[in-house]
């Protein structure tokens, strides 16, 4: 995987489980994760001052995590699996940031919207 020097990830990485199965994952022609599970967005670990960075439009009305619209993430743009992003990138909360292209969340995620 290729880490910027920020630490994150540029949104098209090649994951690996073993040298004979190797794919490329493009998050940003993907989009899953962010509309797997309203459970999936929770804030955890995140300070007070990295919550307050996050627009209250995307923040649920409980405070403990992002706002979604069913199961979707009120942050992600665009149509899943042709082309998303998210509108709070830089600032999004930890569980957005845990995951990674093709570790095991990201391929229930995949399945379940028939991207393989």
């Amino acid at each position: 995987m290729q880490a910027r020097p920020d630490g994150d990830y540029d949104g098209h990485v090649l994951f690996a489980d073993d040298a004979d199965d190797s794919q490329s994952w493009d998050c940003q022609t993907c989009g899953a994760c962010c509309s797997y599970s309203s459970e999936w967005p929770r804030f955890t670990m995140e300070t007070d001052e990295a919550l307050d960075l996050l627009p209250a439009k995307y923040v649920a009305d409980d405070q403990r995590g992002m706002r979604c619209d069913g199961e979707r993430c009120s942050a992600l743009s665009g149509r899943i699996g042709e082309g998303t992003s998210c509108l709070v990138y830089e600032v999004r909360p930890d569980v957005c940031r845990a995951c990674l292209p093709g570790d095991p969340e990201c391929r229930m995620a995949r399945a379940a919207f028939g991207i393989v």
